[in-house]
């Protein structure tokens, strides 16, 4: 009895002291999670001005250094049980305090945490933590919110002052380190810069916009009459499935004009009415008359694009009149592109619609579905639980066995856009929502590398199913050889779990089992799956880059670190190493391409006639010939300037299908200019607004040396000896490692894409044929004919800003430009990229704004706030100070 009561005792005692101890680290996360922090840039170009970087291991010894502070207002916090977690996709080199360190994780997750000499966060005290980062932090951007805190058991909490988008409330202004290196020549945009960049681009009246269509038509004869569709517009629209013409009526209430009644529009798809290059899929004519319109289209994608033409003409307010004109029209490319990647981050499904509807209308046909990565798994797969239930996730689990660990903002919570999937009922209302509007989907499932996501999940169903005593079913789809101790990093910092196994034939159940579902859920939307994304990019070790050397090497300009340690991709798995014994493949390196080929029998298995990756995924591959597919295309992504004028031409001489997908210009996720408050990855240029994207040559890649600078906005050569068959076609892309919620989504992509459609649908007069030996060299060759270049410019600036931005659907929340202005003799002129997007300006620091007019500018004094308003007056654009 004395036993049981010791024991009972005991228990009693163990429990209140556990009990205490979840208390006292509750305690420590709620103090902590209420410190004011901040972050602050102080110095972008460390290694000249003493750090070694190169000691450090930084890619290219290049290092920034940064300081963190941590304010309590609150009672002192003295215990050294805690943890904060902070997102980084900067790496961490070192930590100047003896109080704390700093740990990497996994990809950008990092820990920070307390030495045995913290001395605590004192009341009323800020405790500051200066750090040196990898690379450089120039736009705000680079600093991602929600660092959280643990301690023990107790419930994670975020940092209130990081729980925010906001990131001017706990990040520094970037101020004078907005440069990346000394040599960086790049013109910051602050009012009076801008303004200047926007000078040359002068208010058009209407007259001089009359029957202009968005994207540029091949031929438009306009006449002098107009005709008012005020009473609405009578349409025939028997060449058009049900669901075409549901979304065509739709659009046309959305502009103002009723269906049913009013203005005679007839439609016909005669095939025999269209020859050579006209004799193609979207092709029409259009003839809008005074009595009736007529649109003849190649076929029903022709009709559809000839009905957008008309709604292109159609003001959004006022009157609802249109010229009367004659156009013959057919696209440039077959494929004229918009990716968006969920995998980083999730995007809704409201989201993906809006954006497939506005592509639809620019006759952009291809939605390219980055559905997978490594931070998430975004599509149900029918007896695959675990890729949207673990793999869709993210929260605080260390094993990652119920979600996966946070990444890139997400926080320890698993309610904002770091989780979330498409069902397989949301997939198919997509593809269905794509189709009706002539838009063909392309689902891509990232792979070898980028599939952390997909490993992850597959690690624990094969947990599960092990537990049940089912192992032949648990290795069925597993994606890791537990073999596999590659020391690897990817280019994001997960190591080798972030790469399947190419060499595992589980691997290839699961990339089946996923093309045949996926497959399934088009095949029910009703529109077949023709085109399967293999992904392929990136799989390699980052650490073996040329920014690297050994750190006994001598080498210098470069990160020194023992190279000993390195491993290739999959190089200590033993699966792949038997298959490089048997010789099934060359080598490590062609272990990428290799699989490639293998995933393109599956899929000409499936009866889907192309295959398409990103160009370095099948570099080792011979030729497109290799290709299981009946078609092989490839995204080309390397940038101009770092030699993409000439590498493009290997990519079409071997027979892919190249669609160009340049990050310099195409890559919509980049900053919009140089600002750093403008948010944005910048690795391949610093800015792409929608002048530099107009002026981009997708058919001629040496030609864009001459109108556009590089990285650090300098200015470079590009040509090649080589010939070019020509692009299959243009996409532009939105990677989302930092577009964290739909708005800033649409921010990315809107109004660029405008641009990207215009260059995808229409070659304009000033883009010259490719000559090989060619070379142009900004500042130095003039065979661009840069007076019509602005003057083309000029009129699609003001198309937009007048005509077409007001038509851009109000749940849309597309940028609006930061406008430029000047005070002269006490005067405040202003003016935008887009003319006729209205500006307002503040002399009483925001307190109230006035509309700004061109023709009376104002009298002001000290400082004056700008900003540019919709045409509703709903929403405004990031605000700038003229001083």
């Amino acid at each position: 009895m004395k036993m049981f009561k010791a024991s009972v005792l005991g228990g009693v005692i163990s429990a209140l002291l556990c009990s205490g101890a979840a208390f006292a680290g509750q305690e420590t996360v709620d103090g902590i999670s209420k410190l004011k922090l901040n972050y602050t840039v102080n110095d972008n170009q460390a290694a000249l001005n003493g750090v070694d970087c190169a000691a450090l291991g930084a890619d290219w010894a290049s290092c920034n250094k940064a300081t963190i502070k941590l304010t309590n207002n609150g009672d002192a916090i003295t215990s050294k049980d805690w943890t904060i977690w902070f997102p980084s996709i900067r790496q961490v080199l070192k930590i100047d305090s003896d109080q704390f360190k700093v740990t990497h994780v996994v990809g950008d997750l990092h820990k920070l945490e307390p030495t045995d000499k913290f001395t605590g966060f004192p009341a009323g005290g800020t405790v500051e933590i200066p750090i040196v980062n990898e690379y450089w932090q120039i736009f705000m951007t680079d600093v991602i919110p929600r660092w959280y805190v643990t301690s023990g058991d107790a419930k994670p909490k975020v940092i209130a002052s990081t729980n925010t988008e906001d990131l001017d409330s706990f990040v520094t202004p970037i101020g004078e380190q907005w440069k990346r290196t000394k040599d960086d020549n790049n013109i910051l945009m602050t009012a009076e810069t801008r303004f200047e960049k926007n000078s040359d681009v002068k208010l058009l009246n209407a007259g001089e916009l009359r029957g202009q269509i968005m994207p540029t038509p091949m031929q438009v004869t306009v006449h002098g009459q107009d005709v008012d569709l005020s009473k609405g517009v009578k349409l025939d629209l028997a060449t058009l499935d049900k669901a075409t013409v549901k979304a065509v009526e739709a659009r046309f209430k959305r502009l103002g004009v009723k269906t049913g009644t009013g203005y005679p529009v007839r439609t016909e798809v005669k095939k025999d009415g269209f020859s050579g290059d006209e004799a193609v899929s979207g092709a029409y004519t259009l003839k809008i008359g005074e009595k009736d319109a007529v649109i003849t289209g190649y076929d029903a994608t022709g009709v559809f694009y000839g009905l957008q033409s008309i709604m292109s003409l159609i003001p959004m307010d006022g009157d609802k009149k249109i010229a009367t004109l004659d156009a013959k029209d057919a696209p440039r490319f077959a494929y004229r592109g918009m990716f968006i990647d969920v995998g980083r981050n999730f995007h809704s499904k409201a989201a993906i619609l809006r954006a497939i509807d506005q592509m639809s209308a620019l006759k952009m046909n291809k939605f390219h579905f980055h559905l997978t990565d490594d931070e998430g798994w975004r599509i149900e797969i029918p007896g695959l639980p675990e890729l949207t239930e673990v793999g869709g996730k993210r929260c605080h689990d260390l094993t990652e066995k119920t979600c996966l660990l946070p990444q890139l903002g997400s926080g320890p919570d698993s309610d904002n856009n770091g989780s979330g999937w498409f069902t397989r009922a949301d997939y198919i209302e997509i593809v269905k929502y794509a189709a009706a509007r002539h838009v063909q989907v392309i689902p891509e499932i990232d792979m070898p590398a980028h599939a952390r996501a997909a490993a992850i999940s597959m690690e624990a169903r094969y947990d599960r199913l092990m537990k049940e005593g089912k192992e032949k079913e648990a290795n069925e789809f597993r994606l890791l050889d537990p073999t596999d101790t590659s020391n690897t990093t990817g280019v994001q910092y997960y190591d080798h779990t972030g790469y399947l196994n190419p060499c595992m034939d589980s691997s290839l159940n699961f990339v089946n089992k996923v093309i045949g579902e996926m497959q399934a859920m088009h095949k029910e939307a009703g529109q077949p799956l023709e085109t399967w994304h293999f992904g392929g990019d990136e799989a390699k070790n980052i650490y073996l880059g040329a920014g690297y050397a050994d750190k006994n090497s001598g080498a210098e300009g470069k990160g020194l670190i023992d190279m000993s340690t390195q491993d290739k991709p999959w190089a200590k798995s033993q699966v792949c190493q038997a298959m490089l014994k048997e010789g099934k493949v060359e080598d490590l390196e062609h272990l990428p391409s290799y699989f490639a080929i293998q995933v393109s029998k599956l899929v000409n298995d499936h009866g889907i006639a192309k295959m398409m990756a990103w160009q370095d995924g099948v570099k080792d591959a011979k030729d497109a010939s290799e290709f299981a597919t009946k078609r092989m295309g490839v995204n080309f992504w390397d940038t101009i300037y770092w030699g993409g004028g000439d590498s493009v031409n290997d990519w079409a001489n071997k027979g892919f299908e190249v669609t160009i997908s340049n990050p310099d210009y195409l890559y919509l996720d980049f900053p919009q200019e140089v600002d750093p408050k403008e948010p944005g990855y910048y690795w391949g240029t610093r800015f792409s607004d929608e002048r530099k994207i107009f002026a981009f040559a997708p058919n001629n890649m040496p030609q864009n040396a001459e109108t556009s600078v590089d990285r650090d906005g300098n200015a470079f050569a590009s040509g090649s000896e080589k010939t070019w068959p020509g692009a299959y076609g243009m996409s532009a892309q939105v990677w989302s490692e930092i577009v964290r919620t739909d708005d800033q989504l649409e921010y990315r992509l809107f109004p660029r894409l405008f641009s990207v459609a215009e260059r995808a649908w229409h070659r304009a007069a000033w883009e010259l044929d490719y000559v090989a030996g060619r070379e142009f060299k900004g500042g130095e060759t003039n065979f661009v004919d840069k007076s019509a270049l602005e003057k083309d410019w000029e009129r699609f600036a003001n198309l937009l800003g007048q005509r077409e931005l007001a038509k851009v659907d109000t749940n849309i929340a597309w940028r609006l430009p930061v406008p430029g202005a000047r005070i002269t003799d006490g005067k405040l002129a202003a003016n935008t990229a887009l003319p006729g997007v209205a500006i307002q300006y503040s002399t009483d620091d925001g307190k109230t704004w006035q509309r700004y007019d061109d023709q009376a500018r104002p009298q002001v004094s000290g400082t004056v706030l700008v900003r540019s308003v919709t045409p509703d007056g709903k929403r405004f654009g990031r605000e700038t100070t003229v001083k």
